[in-house]
């Protein structure tokens, strides 16, 4: 048994698909197919029923790929722990990033850190929430800034600031010169939300009574806040933009902001990290540099 086989589980029970599982493991499909054949001859069991359309991953193979998820993610501390005394903060920090926060938070965020730990740069995976959980859990990213809540075993997470929401009109609206608006006035309204993917579109339908949680007609979501916006400008209907998206220089004179009546909806983002990664001095700095932003609105949350 090698880290190579192990790698090859790993893949294949995340893809479902020898091809793709193939494809990130950067070897052919006949290499990969051989090797894991070779590893149950090895272990004397069946870790995936092989079908026409799908892998599916038997009972003991769901056990053996779980260890073996530990045993890459340790077998990664080695590097490290050979330097010694490296400095945590030196090498790149492969971070997770929702669509929701990371055209807002990032342009802050990089100068601070950049000041604070100038060798520790960023690669940044911009995904759904869904699809950063096995990316986190199996080592392709090493943390996350994500919305609570978000709960995934060997993960730690810690809250960092929270951000209220807002209704956006269109200028000329009838709402447009109020000065509050509570959630359940938006049961009438055409109410334009993100994509079927986005956590931020359930945080809006939930905060919102009356909108119905099920896909929307056509021409009433968007793939993004900043398309979200461009749509109440456009005077096709109203929406909920989160307190980081309406920072002035994000403004948009044909749309006007209007906070909700108190208690505002709202939402906690939080940095999340596998409990086993060992730079946890990384996600110190991390952490401190997103609490060092200076931005209107938003509250930050005790370390």
């Amino acid at each position: 048994m090698t880290l190579t086989e192990l790698k090859y589980v790993v893949a294949l029970a995340q893809e479902r698909h020898f091809g793709r599982a193939a494809q990130k493991c950067f070897v052919t499909q006949p290499t990969l197919s051989l090797a894991l054949a070779k590893l149950e001859d090895e272990l004397g069991v069946l870790l995936f029923e092989r079908n026409k359309n799908e892998v599916i991953v038997t009972p003991m193979g769901e056990s053996i790929v779980e260890q073996a998820r530990r045993v890459l993610d340790e077998a990664g501390k080695i590097p490290s722990l050979a330097k010694g005394s490296q400095d945590q903060l030196a090498g790149a920090l492969r971070l997770g990033v929702i669509p929701t926060i990371g055209p807002y938070l990032l342009p802050e965020l990089i100068p601070i850190l950049r000041r604070k730990a100038p060798a520790m740069p960023l690669m940044i995976e911009e995904n759904f929430t869904g699809n950063l959980v096995p990316m986190l859990r199996d080592g392709e990213i090493d943390a996350a800034l994500i919305a609570l809540p978000f709960t995934v075993p060997g993960v730690l997470t810690r809250a960092l600031y929270e951000e209220p929401f807002s209704v956006v009109v269109p200028e000329g609206h009838a709402w447009a010169k109020k000065k509050r608006v509570s959630p359940d006035e938006l049961s009438g309204e055409n109410l334009l939300v993100l994509n079927a993917g986005h956590c931020f579109r359930e945080q809006v339908l939930e905060a919102c009574p009356g909108q119905s949680n099920t896909a929307n007609p056509e021409g009433r979501s968007g793939s993004s806040l900043e398309t979200i916006r461009n749509m109440v400008a456009s005077g096709l209907g109203v929406s909920v933009l989160p307190a980081m998206a309406l920072q002035a220089k994000y403004g948009n004179k044909l749309v006007k902001e209007i906070p909700f009546t108190e208690p505002a909806p709202s939402r906690k983002v939080a940095i999340a990290w596998r409990a086993s990664f060992s730079r946890p001095k990384a996600i110190e700095a991390l952490g401190a540099a997103v609490r060092e932003m200076k931005l209107d609105g938003l509250k930050r949350l005790a370390a």
